[in-house]
């Protein structure tokens, strides 16, 4: 009797091992395969902005009408793989696409309030600063707060003083918590902000109301809102049109702050694959025929912000009394 335990207890052993390692295996294999996937989902947008720097027929702008703009809502992959010259492709034991789910969007980080803008010539830069401060005010932050931010944004920037108490820089706006603002204060600040490799102007076509407001010193709400509802019907050419359309309120928008291009974009992906979700970002510089991607993570990330411009889901929040 001891014997037959034994040996029921070493095959019970044995059995859960080997369903075990075939479970790592698996879970293994989606996760390569997800990143492969994502690997080429990036790849994908690359090329789409690299085409939009090359066209010819544009007129050099970057818009909220242009390919690049359009989301890609969740699809079944296999669509995507489904046939190849009119010739079915052959389902195999590595390329399990039957339930894998793909969605993704590129957006413009120039339609944003660049953090880095508040540094210039290592010192806080006087126009950025009073931007933010209208931000801030408009979402109820502490003005102390945008002080703190913008004290260790030059301290990191500049890299002055003794180098083990220069704060680290982020990488990007979620990161700001390294420097002790509250998880709430930057989800609030996200929809808003960005933090760039180098000094950015605002793209008068893709920057919501809320952004185009606290970036044109003298520029009223109602004033940030008619410049949305005018670039829906023809898009901006020049900042001079956009001035053109204010009167004598045009002088908010100059070239030193604003333009009607963009360089850097985030792209998201995202991918179900067999019960798990794979999320990635990349932030990209395009320029005439080039895209290069300058990070890269992949985890669990914080919502994107809302696409500026897009209807009652992009409303801005109502300001603080």
């Amino acid at each position: 009797m001891l014997t037959v335990t034994l040996v029921a207890s070493f095959a019970a052993a044995a059995l859960w091992q080997q369903w075990r390692a075939g479970e790592v295996e698996t879970a293994e294999r989606a996760r390569v395969q997800s990143a492969w996937i994502l690997v080429g989902a990036l790849d994908w947008s690359r090329l789409i902005l690299r085409e939009d720097s090359l066209a010819r027929t544009g007129d050099g702008t970057d818009n909220l009408t242009e390919p690049w703009s359009v989301p890609l809502a969740e699809a079944r992959l296999s669509t995507f793989l489904a046939a190849n010259r009119n010739v079915a492709q052959v389902e195999d034991a590595s390329t399990d696409t039957a339930d894998a789910f793909l969605s993704g969007q590129i957006s413009d980080q120039q339609a944003l309030l660049n953090l880095r803008n508040l540094v210039q010539d290592n010192q806080v830069e006087p126009v950025a600063l009073r931007q933010f401060a209208r931000l801030f005010e408009y979402l109820g932050l502490p003005a102390p707060q945008l002080d703190g931010l913008a004290r260790q944004m030059v301290q990191a920037v500049s890299a002055e003083g003794d180098a083990a108490n220069v704060p680290l820089l982020p990488q990007n706006a979620a990161q700001l918590t390294w420097w002790g603002l509250a998880p709430a204060v930057v989800e609030q600040l996200a929809p808003y902000v960005t933090l760039l490799p180098v000094r950015t102007k605002v793209n008068l076509n893709t920057a919501g109301a809320v952004v185009l407001w606290a970036s044109g010193d003298g520029l009223s709400m109602a004033q940030a809102q008619q410049l949305v509802q005018s670039r829906e019907r023809q898009h901006f050419k020049s900042e001079a049109d956009a001035a053109k359309l204010l009167g004598n309120a045009g002088n908010a928008i100059t070239p030193a702050t604003h333009t009607v291009a963009s360089q850097y974009f985030e792209v998201r992906g995202q991918l179900r694959l067999d019960g798990a979700v794979v999320q990635e970002r990349s932030l990209v510089l395009k320029q005439r025929g080039d895209v290069r991607t300058l990070w890269r993570e992949r985890g669990a990330l914080p919502a994107a912000a809302a696409a500026p411009g897009a209807g009652p889901y992009n409303a801005p929040p109502t300001p603080a009394p």
